[in-house]
């Protein structure tokens, strides 16, 4: 009881700190002014009595923190008196300007390009601050304490009869060019994109010093793009030679004695339900009835880590890499092909080591029994979704009887979570049809049916019942456990407000009382706009409003699914941290003691950051082909809805592509436009002429720029 003791007084402690968020977010628009906490709460509208007592306590904890002072009894100010230097990360925007996040401080401190000196995107550093009054806080960089990377992705700029010279980077990575000296440029030619290592910067000097390590080739090339991309974030899509040796040096063969150790599955119906072009299948799904009448359902996924040991120079590769990268022509794998398409992988009419989590379910969807533990299968049957969804639909084909009894208990289990407070995001994802030379020649967008649907609940099932496993004991008190969860935070309340008020402009409503009524108001709001005009953008702020999953040993629950415990178990051969849940559920199976926590918080944290790295490159590689594809439609028009707005202008996508182009508010030649972030739209100061998030529009196709990854339209009506 103490730990949930501990986990309510976290979640209260998190609340008050969204709470001080807000104050301070208001003060600081009248940084000069007095405030009693009456007018605190009602500037940041908490005004019935327990909205206020948590007001009273967010002050009082502002107070200790020495974030805002008390100039006489009952009576607050901001403190803007921030003394001394501040460590933070540094933020370049295209300007050459920068932001600086500091942990405890809401807002970032605005640093201008004249005082950034050697700072690059990403680094940590050493910042003096002062205040302008009448202004926000502004920075200085006094030095950079570490790097955050030393090789950078540009274009190579050769300077004839002087035999030197720069690479020009992307000004969000990197806001100088990088001089590359006599017998460093590694063969590179003039307009070649090109890896660069920065190797010095002496003080005083404009530019720093570097050596080109990888020629990339011609911009603008399929190929080079690609790698391009994957350089960018530091993504390597070779593996190391000792590491391919290593891996193909694994023992393959099932030997009887490690089977003599695990649950022998291999005589029960099994299959895997995929995407028709995987390779690497790392879950399937046995079923059979049990003489009682109920099912007994084993959730099967590849034993990685029975191949893959710690120490080893695989698993070492692995924890680098943290995920695999799904680009659209390719997939750069965490593990070698050898174990994630070969050995791991639970492919038909082979015998396999599995984990499983079997479970005993009656027809009601209940769980009756639970089993977790090591396994060996051998799958019958590989299906591709379409397949499995044929026999749903026209309920007929081979193991007819074992896929329609998974899917009537999935139904029934994805409506309890629905019930129990699920967010039912179900966006389409784009997706490309390639030539034989990977070029794009159509677009198709992936739905999710009911096969799809089938699989996902019965993972969601699996990471959630083992979590619970380990996490708490028969009587329901929390074990102490140490553990990798999957953690979603409750949403912005501040973005939730913001987007009630929107939607409230196109006659939706939204309960935002308590966690229960925001989930129900979102499902139904999500319901509500299907087939609308605003259908996309709607969806695209009810997403920005959710915060980001990560990976923490805190067990804060999963708001978008509804779980109070919930990991990931069902994929070690892309995810490191279902690897590391398989390893630390067999150790306590084991009878093992709980290990040191902190040690697996900074494995969330490297795991965290490198799944944004991989959807950083995924969502660029998407950009890449959308554009390549719009190449063969420049000049041509196209409708499409208005899919983002900024002070510069507003992008504008496709539905029937998913392409997405901007339209820059100087190339509006009827009007000066000024943008307003209340409403999310740009009006004409003359006209009135409004463009607003949502609003259909047709455009024409004018330029797209590879390099760039970016499509320019021009406005003919709206």
């Amino acid at each position: 009881m103490a730990k949930k003791a501990k986990y309510i007084s976290d979640k209260n402690n998190h609340k008050l700190q969204e709470i001080g968020r807000m104050i301070l977010r208001f003060m600081n628009e009248k940084s000069g002014k007095i405030f009693n906490y009456k007018q605190i709460a009602d500037g940041i509208d908490y005004k019935n009595p327990r909205q206020r007592e948590l007001v009273i306590q967010s002050i009082h904890k502002l107070l200790s923190d020495k974030r805002i002072k008390e100039v006489e009894k009952g009576k607050y100010i901001i403190n803007l008196n921030i003394e001394g230097t501040l460590t933070g990360t540094i933020d370049f925007n295209q300007t050459g300007n920068a932001y600086v996040k500091v942990d405890g401080l809401d807002d970032d401190i605005f640093i201008h390009s004249k005082n950034v000196k050697d700072a690059l995107q990403g680094d940590t550093v050493l910042i003096v601050t002062y205040h302008f009054k009448g202004r926000k806080i502004e920075g200085s960089v006094l030095e950079v304490i570490e790097r955050k990377r030393e090789q950078f992705v540009g274009t190579f700029q050769f300077i004839k009869h002087k035999d030197f010279g720069f690479v020009v980077g992307d000004k969000k990575q990197i806001n100088t060019d990088i001089f590359v000296p006599k017998g460093k440029i590694a063969g590179a030619q003039d307009g070649d994109k090109v890896v660069v290592k920065m190797t010095d910067w002496k003080q005083g000097e404009k530019n720093p010093e570097g050596e080109i390590i990888q020629v990339l080739g011609v911009p603008g090339e399929h190929e080079t793009e690609i790698h391009s991309i994957l350089a960018q974030y530091g993504l390597p899509y070779e593996f190391p030679e000792e590491v391919e040796r290593e891996a193909a040096d694994l023992e393959r063969n099932i030997l009887e004695s490690e089977v003599a150790k695990r649950r022998d599955m291999r005589g029960i119906c099994t299959f895997t339900i995929d995407p028709k072009d995987a390779k690497d299948f790392d879950d399937a799904l046995s079923i059979q009835k049990l003489e009682n009448g109920n099912w007994e359902i084993g959730v099967h996924i590849a034993d990685v880590s029975h191949y893959v040991v710690p120490g080893t120079l695989v698993d070492d590769e692995a924890y680098r890499r943290a995920t695999s990268v799904y680009l659209v022509d390719r997939v750069v794998p965490m593990l070698p092909e050898v174990l994630s398409n070969d050995v791991c992988s639970l492919r038909p009419n082979e015998d396999k080591y599995t984990f499983s989590a079997v479970f005993e379910i009656n027809d009601n969807a209940e769980i009756k029994k639970e089993w977790f533990g090591r396994t060996v299968i051998r799958s019958d049957r590989k299906f591709a979704y379409e397949e499995a969804q044929e026999r749903i639909e026209t309920q007929e084909g081979d193991l007819l009887e074992e896929i329609m009894t998974l899917d009537r208990l999935a139904k029934i289990l994805r409506k309890q979570r629905i019930d129990n407070g699920a967010i039912t995001f179900d966006r389409s994802e784009v997706r490309f049809n390639l030539d034989e030379n990977g070029q794009p020649i159509g677009v198709y967008f992936k739905v999710s049916k009911d096969s799809n649907h089938l699989i996902e609940e019965f993972m969601l099932l699996a990471n959630r019942k083992v979590s619970e496993f380990v996490s708490l004991k028969k009587n329901g008190n929390p074990t102490d456990n140490t553990f990798i969860y999957r953690v979603h935070d409750d949403p912005d309340p501040v973005k939730l407000e913001a987007l009630r008020d929107f939607v409230g402009t196109f006659g939706y409503t939204m309960n935002l009382a308590n966690t229960k009524k925001v989930a129900e108001s979102l499902n139904k709001l999500l319901q509500d706009v299907k087939g609308k005009g605003e259908e996309n953008m709607i969806e695209t702020l009810a997403m920005r409003s959710m915060s980001k999953a990560i990976y923490s040993t805190d067990p804060i629950g999963h708001y978008g699914l509804g779980f109070d415990y919930y990991s990931h178990f069902t994929s070690p051969i892309r995810r490191y941290p279902d690897l590391i849940a398989h390893r630390l559920l067999q150790h306590y199976l084991d009878g093992g003691k709980s290990p040191n926590k902190q040690d697996y918080e900074v494995k969330c944290k490297h795991c965290s950051g490198m799944e944004r790295l991989a959807s950083d490159a995924e969502r660029d590689s998407i950009k890449f082909m959308q554009v390549k594809f719009m190449e063969q439609h420049i000049g041509e028009e196209f409708t499409g809805v208005i899919s983002g707005v900024a002070d510069f202008g507003f992008w504008v996508q496709i539905p029937e592509n998913g392409a997405e182009g901007l339209i820059k508010l100087r190339d509006l030649m009827d009007d000066s436009y000024s943008y307003d972030a209340k409403t999310h739209s740009v009006q004409g100061s003359k006209t009135g002429n409004k463009f607003q998030l949502g609003d259909q529009v047709t455009i024409k196709v004018m330029k797209a720029n590879l390099i760039q990854k970016q499509l320019d339209f021009k406005i003919i009506s709206s």
